[in-house]
């Protein structure tokens, strides 16, 4: 049991979802002014006494994502010059985590200068969920709690009938979280060969698995532009597949996303509020992980296990 008070902060990336953590702990969010002077620099003043407290600072690094990231950075170091015993970085969404590796030349790694930085700033561990690649936990020299988004969409996924249903992955690197999502599901999984143009433009031209007159559902770990799962669902449909949904952890939709899936191929997207969603009559679904991240916090505030939140078969 922690005998330091815990104290819960959040950014301006996602209040919303920190209130909810906060309602689930049955704490109040901490006091802090997070704001900009008029040349857009960011200023932060913790409001209360934080002295060889327990502190977390829940902060999503999605859109605009330099801004998030550098908010919470100066959020953690005016922290640490208040004497906060502890610093946790809580991060439901890790921005940045797809420029994990060096995949052509004189390009960075960014994830791991992200990484670097809010071991710098002061953090003392970080607390994220469902990285776009797992080893960015070893581009960090502090302890990182790693969840995953399943136990959430579990309990939404037992309404499927799944004796038709093939879980699908949209592309190569999934693959692991396909068979995963697929051996919950009790279900055969398939997996779409792509081939990425730009950014924004993605080709899927080979499928692997059953689809005709089957149920599909997309497994991903994010969607920003929705290419990847438009045409993985497109290929999906011309393959004979009866209806197509997606599921994937953090939403982060731009315009370019929003128009695929209002005219794009998809029955539903399932997602979560690790960064706000906004539907705009669209079919979203939105659960929350609140409850999850809001359980971790109070695990890690008390010395208590991590692992048995996510102790799901295949994951």
């Amino acid at each position: 049991m922690s005998q330091h008070e815990l104290k819960i902060f959040s950014g301006t990336s996602n209040r919303a979802l920190a209130d909810e953590i906060c309602e689930y702990i049955r704490t109040p969010l901490a006091e802090a002014t997070v704001t900009q002077f008029p040349d857009n620099e960011t200023f932060v003043k913790i409001n209360e006494n934080i002295r060889g407290a327990d502190v977390f600072i829940i902060q999503s690094t999605c859109p605009p994502a330099n801004h998030h990231i550098m908010e919470m950075l100066i959020m953690i170091d005016a922290a640490r010059r208040a004497s906060a015993q502890r610093i946790t970085a809580v991060i439901p969404f890790f921005g940045y985590a797809r420029q994990d590796r060096k995949d052509q030349p004189r390009v960075p790694i960014t994830s791991k200068l992200v990484a670097n930085l809010l071991v710098t700033a002061g953090a003392n561990r970080v607390l994220t969920m469902d990285l776009h690649a797992q080893q960015i936990q070893g581009f960090f020299d502090i302890p990182v709690d790693h969840l995953y988004a399943s136990p959430v969409f579990s309990d939404y996924l037992n309404q499927f009938q799944t004796e038709n249903l093939t879980v699908l992955s949209p592309d190569v690197g999934g693959m692991k979280m396909a068979t995963a999502y697929a051996d919950i599901l009790d279900c055969p999984f398939g997996l779409v060969a792509k081939r990425r143009h730009n950014a924004t433009t993605v080709e899927a031209f080979n499928l692997v698995g059953d689809v005709e007159d089957r149920d599909v559902l997309l497994v991903d770990d994010m969607t920003e532009t929705a290419g990847t799962l438009m045409a993985a669902a497109t290929l999906a449909r011309n393959k004979g597949a009866r209806m197509v949904k997606a599921l994937v952890s953090h939403g982060v939709l731009n315009e370019m996303g929003h128009q695929r899936l209002k005219d794009g191929a998809l029955d539903e997207l399932i997602t979560t509020n690790s960064v706000p969603v906004t539907s705009r009559g669209l079919p979203i679904k939105v659960l929350s992980v609140a409850p999850l991240l809001g359980e971790a916090i109070l695990r890690i505030h008390n010395h208590s296990s991590v692992t048995s939140l996510f102790d799901i078969k295949g994951f």
